[in-house]
């Protein structure tokens, strides 16, 4: 199973910045257990890799800030800033579903319906900034700048999930209810991400 989807928080303060296509892509191996009694339902479980990038304006995210208590969101407007700045979380993920699909015989064709939830473990958060620019857009270098560190992230992650789809294609939605930074470490926000699956269960 493959999503791509949009991202964004749910809660995020007027010191996020969030601006962009922010974007997840999920890839799954997954496998199903219909019910004896009634075909139309099953069960579904798998594993596979989850990962998101929400991207910010003329702003950092100061992941690997050790001496830091709290996740810093410094804001660079009028500042030199970098021209794509991204945040970005990788998980490993269990997802088990729930599923009913109106027609089994023909599943390929059918109407199919799925609620469940996603837990997972995160595997890395690090931002990436590319080129920096003056506070009037003039480049200053072209280069890449990577931090890395997951010390102000919540390391599991429960995620509720829908999915509806015709045949191999439909749409899916999730939140996080668990928030993605500590609550000691700066404001309660939730992920939340809608789009494309691509499955052929």
């Amino acid at each position: 199973m493959f999503e791509l989807g949009y991202d964004n928080w749910v809660g995020s303060t007027d010191s996020m910045n969030i601006k962009g296509f922010n974007h997840s892509e999920n890839f799954y191996f997954m496998y199903a257990w219909p019910f004896k009694t009634d075909a139309r339902f099953a069960v579904a479980a798998g594993i596979g890799l989850g990962s998101s990038n929400i991207y910010f304006a003329h702003q950092e995210v100061l992941v690997a800030a050790y001496q830091n208590q709290t996740l810093a969101f410094p804001d660079e407007e009028g500042a030199n800033h970098y021209k794509k700045y991204k945040l970005t979380t990788t998980y490993l993920e269990v997802p088990v579903e729930l599923r009913f699909s109106l027609d089994p015989e023909h599943m390929d064709h059918s109407w199919k319906f799925a609620v469940g939830t996603k837990i997972g473990l995160m595997m890395s958060a690090y931002t990436k900034g590319r080129t920096l620019v003056s506070a009037t857009g003039q480049t200053l270098g072209v280069f890449t700048v990577k931090n890395s560190s997951k010390q102000f992230f919540s390391t599991a992650e429960f995620t509720p999930t829908f999915r509806v789809s015709k045949g191999f294609i439909g749409f899916f939605a999730q939140i996080h209810v668990n928030p993605l930074i500590k609550p000691a470490a700066g404001p309660s926000v939730f992920p939340v991400s809608g789009g494309i699956v691509i499955s052929g269960l």
